[in-house]
């Protein structure tokens, strides 16, 4: 069973010509076939532990550590740790001019797999992928994110999800800037992705909205770079009631 341990999590970043220590001993475990939402007010290091994760340049770990199956995540580079069955779908997906979302899809699938998939079966896989989420197939011949509104590009993270098939998907707000058509179509792809019970999710969220079609089995409170509580999900209706302020009453990170 894939496992994702992340133990006393540490991380820095340089800002304003400073050194600001972000994460502050952060603490989780997540399992194949799990779902784990983390929640938390903005500036409280749900972001930075995404990117942590994925091996991001900008921020430092200065202690802790985090494993995936037994191996050193902190010890592999960005493509070693994507290849080793982890995944994110970012916030805010860059623009890749030139590089069409076919020849984007196909090249990330064959470095993930070792080998190129078989064309025919891969262009039935990706045109019934892509159908899951209402995408147009004229989408796969534009280039990667360059024009695309926001729900397009949410829906082209998701697409990425259900084709490169990780061990641990790391989903950075996913709802944001969505309405609510898109939010359910790109939720109804997770959720596919989580009926298979292969692959662990870690769901970051400032809102409950997306709770309500992406059911997690636990849910987490992200206060002061560090996780504040655990529970299941009656948590995010206790904080859709109550806000967050009992939790950061000490002061918010960055």
């Amino acid at each position: 069973m894939a496992t994702l341990e992340i133990r006393d999590l540490h991380v820095t970043v340089e800002a304003d010509n400073a050194t600001k220590e972000i994460l502050k001993g952060v603490d989780l475990t997540v399992k194949q076939g799990e779902t784990h939402a983390i929640m938390g007010p903005n500036g409280s290091g749900k972001s930075t532990l995404a990117y942590s994760l994925a091996g991001h340049p900008k921020y430092t770990i200065t202690g802790g550590t985090v494993t995936l199956d037994g191996e050193d995540v902190l010890e592999m580079s960005v493509d070693e740790r994507a290849r080793a069955g982890l995944f994110l779908a970012m916030q805010y997906p860059v623009e890749i001019p030139g590089v069409s979302v076919s020849n984007f899809l196909r090249t990330s699938a064959t470095a993930i797999r070792g080998e190129a998939p078989k064309l025919r079966t891969w262009v039935k896989e990706v045109k019934e992928t892509m159908a899951g989420l209402q995408m147009d197939p004229s989408f796969a011949e534009r280039n990667v994110n360059e024009g695309f509104s926001g729900g397009e590009k949410k829906r082209h993270e998701i697409l990425q999800l259900e084709l490169l098939k990780p061990k641990i998907a790391v989903l950075d707000e996913t709802d944001s800037g969505l309405d609510v058509d898109a939010l359910k179509t790109v939720s109804e792809g997770v959720n596919r992705v989580r009926a298979t019970g292969e692959v662990g999710t870690l769901l970051i969220t400032h809102y409950t909205r997306i709770l309500k079609y992406i059911q997690p089995d636990f849910v987490h409170v992200f206060a002061n770079g560090r996780i504040a509580a655990s529970g299941g999900a009656e948590l995010a209706d206790q904080l859709e009631n109550e806000g967050y302020e009992a939790y950061t009453k000490g002061g918010a990170s960055a």
